[in-house]
């Protein structure tokens, strides 16, 4: 027995009104009536049967709707569970890492439709557009679809028409909209960007909040929440906002490892101190503008910003736009289409684009002005090298970005007070983003510890410039002696006798002993901390001071010139009532390039054979060879450049070190988890053919 039913079109309680059609007033469209099946069309194709098929029949459906050879180890660990398993799964891998699969396949496998619940309107529709291209229909309801499509849409859902349907959550507060798709009985239901639920997290939405509730009314048998972007503490809140039972819930965390990603920051003040890195950056990932190798992306902080830098870029000889949300929708189209059409070399662009953006050859993402989490710089760099090549990420940023950041966080983009606890998370997020920056080993590394991906551990990538600066210095990670501890005091006492007078650019100026009127005027030249610090350059005190505020030791004010300021924890440490924990930055400064060129892989992807190599013994030489003619055969398997699976320097420590088993591959710096499970057998079995 059916049961018919109005059917109030799915809009979104903020929607603009539609124009109405002629002789009928604007939103009072008469209630389109439908009889909702007792059990959907597309189920009577027998639901579940696909879904019992084994593994193998996983491969052949695989390669049949989506064209692909075989499923990501992480991605058929996601869909055995959903399809076999509880029915229940966390999917956490980085942006462009195949989470889609995760949900889209199983829905195309499963009787019914599926519901996907995402925020980004630019990625529905290009997931619809893909999987109606594959023959898999599909289809979305956004306010950006006009009210006759719209009701279109809405016959063809319950009608059984479509295997999947994207919605905004937004749209499920709307009257009756949860009530009519429950109708749809969905056998799998789908929710991306979760990392959206958390307040914890660093990009939360209140709509997300009400999925919960949701999920307990459509009650689906399977459900899939997918994320780029969580820690342990945010997925713990995924998995409890959602209800999903820890114990009987999988979580699948892979993918976070992204070694063909030579990622470096930069410390730097001034605007063209930053444009020259810039430029160096893109010219050396692109090459000449007449063919570039690829794409550019550069993510700039406002939106007069990325209109200026883009100007720059294109004065260069690039084919560039600008892209932010001051411009009207049909552009930011406009430019999104160029760019995936491979009809523009470089956007720049605030953090509104890139979703829905799948370009393989993007060889190089800079942020020339931090995010404001390791969350969304990882989302937003991850963008470039997904075809498995060499690709470049940058930031940069300075003293002039923690003053900034921290008003904004104050007193929100609105200029409103914000919450004491929405205040305190968005500062903690934007301090481990400065750890990143300062960070005294492997930014690979740091990466997969933040997201808890310890399985994935590179034990060093060889190649970030943390990496690089550490292998040419010889040495581990910086320790703090007590020398050191002393510097970090006498740069605390500046602070503290400064009494928020001045910026961070005065006071290292003060601990330099610069002598002049400002100086003068603000009394500086009289303290006894005047000069204290006088044999490290202004720059160096600068990332000092940077360094500081990310320990927690000094604080910023949020007034519209930001002053630092002791912390409690500060007055501490520098009383030698607390131990020093600041690692100092590093000898050297970063002055603005010259110029282009600079150190980096070569083209061809191989690995460059370090100093290390010429002065090793006839046995160690020989058995290096072995070793990189297996390194060989494996780049070539996993079509990856060599130092993908790793560099020269490891593998010329192996040669010398000669382990004979797993536990002692695992001493060698550069053989974390990730390389020993994938390589470690293949490397000893070549150090055995030796003898």
């Amino acid at each position: 027995m059916t049961a018919a039913f109005a059917l109030v079109p799915l809009a979104d309680p903020d929607d603009d009104p539609a124009p109405a059609p002629e002789g009928r007033d604007a939103g009072h469209d008469p209630p389109v009536v439908l009889a909702a099946p007792a059990v959907n069309a597309r189920t009577q194709h027998s639901r579940d049967d696909a879904a019992r098929g084994r593994d193998d029949d996983l491969d052949r459906q695989l390669s049949e709707r989506f064209g692909l050879p075989s499923f990501r180890p992480w991605q058929r660990e996601a869909v055995a569970e959903i399809l076999h398993g509880s029915g229940r799964c966390l999917v956490l891998a980085p942006t462009g890492g195949g989470k889609s699969l995760c949900y889209q396949f199983p829905a195309s496998v499963l009787g019914g439709t599926s519901i996907v619940i995402s925020p980004l309107i630019a990625l529905m529709e290009d997931q619809v557009r893909s999987l109606n291209d594959r023959g898999i229909p599909a289809t979305y309801l956004a306010s950006t679809v006009d009210a006759d499509e719209r009701r279109a849409r809405e016959r063809d859902l319950f009608a059984g028409k479509f295997a999947l349907v994207y919605i905004a959550p937004e749209r499920l507060a709307a009257p009756g909209v949860v009530e009519k798709l429950a109708r749809l009985r969905p056998p799998l239901v789908a929710i991306d960007e979760a990392h959206c639920i958390s307040q914890w997290g660093h990009d939360f939405r209140p709509d997300y909040l009400r999925i919960g509730e949701v999920l307990r009314a459509l009650a689906p048998p399977r459900v899939v929440a997918c994320t780029a972007t969580a820690t342990p503490a945010v997925r713990a809140e995924i998995l409890e906002k959602l209800g999903l039972p820890d114990g009987e819930t999988k979580v699948v965390l892979r993918g976070f490892a992204r070694p063909n990603l030579h990622l470096s920051a930069i410390e730097c003040d001034g605007r063209s101190s930053r444009r020259s890195w810039m430029m160096r950056a893109i010219d050396d990932a692109l090459g000449s503008p007449r063919e570039p190798k690829g794409a550019a992306i550069v993510y700039a902080g406002t939106r007069r910003s990325t209109e200026e830098v883009a100007g720059l870029v294109a004065a260069r000889g690039y084919r560039v736009a600008a892209y932010h949300a001051g411009l009207e929708p049909e552009q930011r189209s406009v430019v999104s289409e160029a760019f995936a059409k491979r009809q523009l070399d470089v956007v720049v662009a605030t953090n509104a684009f890139g979703m829905g953006i799948d370009r393989p050859d993007i060889r190089c993402v800079v942020h020339v002005a931090p995010p404001g989490s390791i969350e969304a710089y990882y989302q937003e760099v991850g963008r470039a090298g997904r075809d498995g090549q060499p690709a470049w990420g940058l930031l940069l940023s300075g003293s002039n970005d923690i003053g900034l950041r921290r008003r904004l966080i104050e007193h929100g983009r609105d200029g409103q007070q914000v919450d004491p606890a929405e205040r305190d998370r968005q500062w903690n997020l934007f301090r481990e983003l400065l750890r990143y920056v300062e960070a005294g080993s492997c930014r690979h590394d740091f990466i997969l510890r933040y997201f808890g991906d310890e399985q994935e551990l590179l034990g060093g990538c060889g190649h970030c410039d943390v990496c690089e600066r550490l292998e040419r210095e010889g040495e581990g990670e910086r320790k703090i002696g007590e020398e050191e501890a002393l510097i970090v005091r006498k740069a605390l006492a500046g602070v503290a006798r400064a009494q928020r007078r001045a910026g961070m650019l005065a006071v290292a100026d003060m601990l330099h002993g610069v002598s002049d009127e400002r100086q003068k005027k603000l009394g500086f030249t009289e303290l006894s901390t005047f000069g204290i610090l006088k044999g490290h350059s202004r720059e160096w005190l600068i990332s000092l001071l940077r360094r500081m505020v990310t320990a927690g030791l000094v604080e910023i004010t949020a007034s519209e010139f930001p002053m630092p300021y002791l912390s409690a924890l500060g007055a501490k440490v520098m009383r030698a009532q607390e131990p020093v924990r600041v690692l100092l930055p590093p000898v050297e400064t970063t002055k603005a390039p010259k110029g282009r060129g600079g150190t980096r892989v070569e083209r061809d992807g191989s690995a460059r054979t370090t100093a290390a190599v010429a002065g090793l013994s006839s046995k160690t030489a020989a058995a290096f060879e072995r070793l990189r003619a297996v390194r060989l055969e494996i780049a070539k398997e996993q079509h990856v450049p060599a130092y993908v699976v790793c560099h020269d320097r490891v593998l010329v420590e192996i040669a010398e070190r000669r382990p004979t088993t797993i536990d002692e591959m695992a001493q060698v710096r550069g053989m974390g988890p990730a390389r020993i499970a994938a390589y470690g057998e293949r490397f000893l079995a070549a150090l055995d053919e030796g003898g």
